[in-house]
C-alpha cells in the first residue's frame, strides 16, 4: 500500500474540528511526555523508532485498523521508514511531513473580525506551540502584533490581501520564542516597536512604545493605544485596537495569566502584574474582546480555531483575576510556576540581538509546549 503524507495544516483542520486521529510518535519517551502534538479527540501510542527498527510486528495489535494513523518523528526521517513498514503490513498510515518541526512552525490565519472603518484583524494560530500573532489591514496597509521568526508566512500573507506592512510590534521581550519583528522591519523597511523598559540591553535600533502612544494603521484612524500593563515583563505593553479589542501579550490569557518570573524577578514584578490586572486592566471596557499572545490549552480554542474572549467574562471565570488576598496571589504566581521554557536565556538574548543563532539551531531552541502562564 502507498504511505500518504500528512501536513502540518491538514493536523490543525483535525484540531479545529475536533476529529479523530491516532498517533505513533516514534521519538524517545522524553521528548513525547514533554511535548506532542494535541487534539480533543487524539489517541497515542509512544514506541521509539529504535525499538521497531527489527519490525513492526509487536505493534500492530496496539494500533487501530478503524482509524486513520499518523506516525510522527523529530524531522521526518524516522517516521517514513516506520510509517513504509506499517504499510508492508497492510495498515493504511501517514507520516507527518517535516516532522515535529515543521508541527512547532506551522502557523494558520484566522480572521477575528472587522474594524468599525473599515479594514480586518487577523489572527496567527501556532497551534503545535500555543504562540498568537496578529496582523490588522487597513487601506492597504498593514501592522503585525508579537510575530513569531516565520516570517515569510506574514509577508506572504499581506502581499496575499494587497497591504503593505509599515508597523511591526511586540508587546514585551519574548523569552519562550524568537520574535520576527525585527527581521520584517528591516526586510521591507516598517517601523519596530519595543517597550523601551524591555530595550535596555538590545543592540539595535527601534521605536520606544510608550503608554499613550497612537498609531494610525492606513488613511482612517484605527487607533491602536498602546496601555503600558507591566508584570509579565518590566515593559510588557498591551494594545486596545479600535476601542474594540485588547491584545493583552502574555499578561492575560483566557485560562491563566502570565508569569513574572522569565527574566528572574518573580518577587520584583509581582506587584506590577497584580496592579496590571486587578487596576489596569479593570478601568477598561469589560466589552472589549481580549486577545492574548498564546494559548495555553486546545479547550481555550473557540469554534473557528481562534482564541479569544471578552474582558468582562475572564473577570467573571479566570481564577487569577478573583484572588482578593494579595498575599495570595504573590505565593500563586512565585511558587506554582512550571518548568522554565526551553532555551529562555538563549532566546531572550537572541531577542535582544547578542548573539545571532542560525535557522536550525534557532529551530532547536524553540522545540517544545511554551510556558508563559501560571499553572
Amino acid at each position: 500500500m502507498t504511505v500518504k503524507v500528512m501536513t502540518s495544516k491538514e493536523i490543525v483542520k483535525k484540531v479545529f474540528n475536533k476529529e479523530e486521529l491516532f498517533i505513533l510518535d516514534v521519538r524517545n519517551a522524553d521528548d513525547f511526555q514533554d511535548w506532542k502534538i494535541e487534539g480533543q479527540n487524539f489517541e497515542y501510542l509512544n514506541v521509539p523508532y529504535f525499538e521497531l527498527l527489527d519490525g513492526v510486528e509487536g505493534i500492530m495489535d496496539k494500533l487501530p485498523s478503524d482509524k486513520e494513523v499518523l506516525v510522527a518523528c523529530a524531522k521526518e526521517g524516522s517516521s517514513i521508514m516506520v510509517a513504509e513498514m506499517l504499510s508492508d503490513e497492510g495498515l493504511t498510515i501517514s507520516y507527518l511531513k517535516g516532522g515535529m518541526k515543521a508541527w512547532s512552525e506551522y502557523l494558520e490565519p484566522v480572521k477575528i473580525g472587522n474594524l468599525n472603518d473599515g479594514g480586518e484583524l487577523y489572527q496567527f494560530v501556532r497551534v503545535g506551540k500555543g504562540c498568537l500573532s496578529y496582523m490588522l489591514i487597513s487601506k492597504g496597509d498593514a501592522a503585525i502584533f508579537d510575530a513569531t521568526r516565520m516570517t515569510d508566512v506574514y509577508l506572504e500573507f499581506a502581499d496575499s490581501m494587497g497591504a503593505k506592512i509599515t508597523h511591526v510590534f511586540d508587546t514585551h521581550l519574548h523569552a519562550d520564542h524568537i520574535s520576527g519583528g525585527r527581521d520584517i522591519a528591516e526586510k521591507i523597511g516598517a517601523t519596530y516597536w519595543l517597550p523601551p523598559r524591555d530595550a535596555t540591553e538590545v543592540t539595535f535600533p527601534y521605536e520606544p512604545l510608550e503608554d499613550g502612544n497612537v498609531v494610525e494603521i492606513g488613511n482612517v484612524n484605527i487607533n491602536i493605544h498602546a496601555l503600558y500593563s507591566p508584570g509579565h515583563t518590566i515593559g510588557s505593553t498591551s494594545f486596545i485596537v479600535d476601542k474594540k479589542f485588547l491584545l493583552s501579550g502574555d499578561i492575560l490569557f483566557i485560562d491563566s495569566i502570565g508569569r513574572p518570573d522569565l527574566a528572574g524577578l518573580a518577587q520584583d514584578w509581582v506587584g506590577d502584574l497584580r496592579e496590571s490586572l486587578y487596576q489596569r486592566y479593570r478601568e477598561l471596557s469589560m466589552e472589549l474582546i481580549v486577545l492574548p499572545a498564546h494559548f495555553m490549552i486546545l479547550e481555550e480554542l473557540n469554534e473557528d480555531g481562534s482564541v479569544s474572549e471578552k474582558l468582562g467574562t475572564l473577570y467573571a471565570n479566570n481564577h487569577g483575576l478573583n484572588i482578593k488576598d494579595e498575599n495570595e496571589f504573590r505565593k500563586m504566581v512565585t511558587e506554582n510556576l512550571p518548568p522554565q521554557p526551553n532555551s529562555y536565556q538563549e532566546i531572550r538574548k537572541t531577542n535582544m540581538g547578542k548573539i545571532n543563532p542560525d535557522k536550525e539551531k534557532q529551530r532547536e531552541m524553540e522545540i517544545g509546549p511554551n510556558r508563559c502562564a501560571v499553572r
